[in-house]
């Protein structure tokens, strides 16, 4: 019957679209499910014309095709009996379900060259798929306590993943979520951070806080925590100190410099003379008009208002459970009060356009000391990120 079919085919594929031989291409590679998923598409599309019609036989085989290679897997898997092996059995089982809903709105399909309905014929796999889900959740829950019983981060992290799957499959299985809490937790590294003061100067307590909370970092990192005060309830994996050695702010400076600006400006215009004194004038009689040009002068006093401040110290990692030094990373940043302006004495038409902005400025206070370390935090803190994401824990 089946070379019957095939040779039918082969006549309809003579005047085939190219759909028709792409799908040709996928049975003859065994990707039946693909060569399925065309035929349905082309079927849906219109079922009644000549290039559906050559679909519709390339269904039939290749649905007796994929079914008939699961059914032999299925076979296998049960006799092999292999520890492991429910997930491929339940994924086989779902395949068959899922693909048959994929073909049950379509049916019946009448072939005209066949002269009959394609023959495919549905079975209800809802007691074998249960049976199969059952059995996969059942070694996902066994093979995830298997992992939790390792006590080791690795261990407890393989067996999130594998509660996460069970959870995903058959949500609320036992008490798979109280276990899916404690593999987080347990696989978490917890890392204590410390900020120590060693430069004999005072650091705001507003950038104390900012430098140690770690939520504004962006390191979205599943398996870590920080913590800025220690929980007795938890053993902490590692250890990070935010060391500052130095802070040195520099004296508040003035310096004032004078500059004589001078310009050739044009300053109206005058009747043009001769050597004698006479009007010189154009062919109609007018006396001829030319620009007069003066030089001005203004001195212009620039007055530069500077402070500054450098901060240096290190970040340092700890394996806490080893009691071991990992490793160091210097943090050092410098930030820089500046304040310039101008003011000027003599013609204000001899000034640049740089003189003009620099006059419109004014004399500002200079900031404390504890502004001044407050300002340089910004870039300390993104040289502190910099670090952290330059330097995973795992």
């Amino acid at each position: 019957m089946r070379k019957t079919i095939t040779l039918l085919l082969c006549a309809i594929l003579l005047a085939a679209c190219s759909s028709v031989k792409r799908n040709q291409k996928f049975l003859a590679t065994g990707n039946y499910d693909q060569a399925i998923q065309l035929a349905v598409k082309k079927i849906q599309k219109d079922r009644d014309n000549a290039k559906s019609e050559a679909h519709m036989i390339m269904l039939e085989e290749a649905f007796a095709r994929v079914v008939e290679e699961d059914a032999r897997r299925i076979d296998f898997l049960k006799k092999e009996n292999r520890p492991g092996s429910e997930k491929e059995l339940y994924h086989i089982y779902l395949d068959l379900d899922q693909r048959q809903n994929l073909l049950r709105p379509l049916l019946p399909l009448y072939s005209e060259s066949l002269g009959r309905n394609v023959n495919i014929y549905l079975i209800d796999y809802s007691d074998d798929l249960l049976h199969a889900r059952a059995d996969y959740a059942k070694a996902l829950y066994e093979d995830g306590q298997e992992y939790m019983q390792r006590n080791s981060t690795l261990g407890y992290r393989k067996a999130f993943d594998i509660f996460s799957e069970l959870n995903n499959l058959m949500p609320n299985y036992k008490d798979v979520n109280t276990l899916k809490e404690d593999a987080h937790f347990y696989g978490t590294d917890f890392v204590y951070v410390t900020l120590n003061n060693r430069s004999n100067q005072v650091i705001p307590q507003r950038l104390e806080r900012d430098l140690l909370n770690f939520n504004t970092y962006g390191l979205d990192d599943f398996w870590t925590e920080y913590h800025n005060a220690r929980q007795t309830e938890i053993d902490y994996n590692y250890g990070i100190a935010l060391n500052f050695r130095s802070i040195q702010v520099s004296p508040e400076q003035i310096f004032e410099k004078e500059i004589i600006r001078k310009k050739r400006i044009k300053d109206g215009w005058v009747f043009k003379r001769d050597r004698n004194g006479d009007f010189i004038r154009d062919s109609l009689g007018n006396r001829i008009k030319v620009d007069k040009y003066i030089v001005v002068r203004a001195r212009v006093t620039v007055t530069e208002q500077s402070k500054a401040v450098s901060v240096g110290g290190n970040v340092a990692y700890r394996d806490l459970v080893e009691r071991r030094d990992l490793n160091n990373h210097p943090l050092a940043t410098e930030f820089v009060f500046q304040n310039v302006f101008a003011h000027y004495r003599g013609d204000e038409r001899a000034l640049t356009n740089e003189d003009l902005a620099l006059v419109d400025n004014n004399f500002v206070p200079f900031p404390t000391n504890a502004q001044m370390v407050l300002d340089a935090g910004d870039d300390l803190k993104s040289r502190l990120k910099q670090i952290l994401k330059r330097n995973s824990l795992r």
